[in-house]
Formats: structure tokens, C-alpha cells, sequence
């Protein structure tokens, strides 16, 4: 993927980029969750890198028929465009859930973990502000449509990332 991404071609692209990071995400805090011996936050987590996982295909192929849709102006491109939207959308909410699941980690979590929590913790952050950027960016035209707040406040509603490990 990572070349495919790097290709002059519009997709794969952000969308499925911020897919893997928040997958990697999940998988390090699935990590930590299991030596906290936090089996319900690590089989959590394995369900959304699954999920993003799924999330990151979902995305080549609906941002793929909305650049053709556009392309041959035909076809709905609104509801191409719609599709478009709301992967990244779906990207933000699971990164937001990733990015607390790890916090709590941090604080809580076996403290040998710490920094594999914390990156786990950043990596979604980041993911989860990406995907906004990418609804803001698609939905240009239409700055009153209720999805780009939506976005933000996915992004919004993850941990902030620590500020310091505490010593031990």
C-alpha cells in the first residue's frame, strides 16, 4: 500500500493512511490492554483493527467512485460524494474511541506499557484530525452541513495526548 500511496494518483491516499495509523493504533492498545491483563479493552481494540482495517478498503473504493463520478459526470455524484464522507467519518469515531481506550491505558494500564500506550494514544489522535481535515476538505462547497462538525467533534472528543509519563 505504502507504494501505491505514494503513486501520482489522488487514491489510495488520506483517507486509507489515517485508516492504518488508527489500526495501529488499536493493535498497540490491544497490546497494552493484554499485559494490564484488560482483556475487554483488548478484545475492544481488536474488534475496531478489524474494523479499520475493512474501513481502509471501504474508503479506496468509495473515494475511487466519486472521483470516476465526477470524472463522467454522471451517475450520482452527490451520493458518491456522500460515501466519500462517511468512511472518514467512521475512521474519526473509531480513532476518538482508540485514542480515550488508550489514555485510560496510560494512566491505568501496566506501567512497563506506558509509551506503547501513549503512542497508541497519539497515533489516534492524529488519525481521528486527519479524517476531519479529509470530511472538512470533501465537503468544501457545503459549510453548513452537519457532518463536518461531526468530524470535529470525533476529533475533539479524543484524549488529549499526556502530557509526560509519570516516573515510576
Amino acid at each position: 500500500m505504502l507504494d501505491a500511496v505514494a503513486d501520482r494518483s489522488t487514491a489510495p491516499g488520506g483517507g486509507p493512511a489515517a485508516c492504518v495509523v488508527a489500526a495501529l493504533a488499536a493493535a498497540l492498545t490491544a497490546m497494552a490492554a493484554r499485559f494490564a491483563d484488560d482483556e475487554p479493552t483488548a478484545t475492544a481494540a481488536d474488534t475496531l483493527v478489524t474494523r479499520l482495517a475493512d474501513l481502509a478498503d471501504a474508503d479506496i473504493a468509495a473515494y475511487g467512485a466519486y472521483a470516476a463520478a465526477r470524472r463522467a459526470r454522471s451517475g450520482d455524484v452527490q451520493a458518491a460524494l456522500d460515501r466519500a464522507v462517511d468512511v472518514p467519518l467512521q475512521v474519526a469515531a473509531a480513532a476518538a474511541e482508540i485514542s480515550r481506550l488508550a489514555d485510560r491505558l496510560v494512566r491505568e494500564g501496566n506501567p512497563r506499557l506506558r509509551g506503547d500506550a501513549a503512542t497508541a494514544a497519539e497515533l489516534a489522535l492524529a488519525a481521528a484530525r486527519a479524517c476531519a481535515h479529509l470530511v472538512d476538505e470533501n465537503l468544501a462547497s457545503s459549510p453548513d452541513d452537519p457532518r463536518r462538525r461531526r468530524a470535529w467533534d470525533y476529533a475533539s472528543s479524543a484524549a488529549p495526548p499526556p502530557a509526560g509519563l509519570p516516573a515510576e
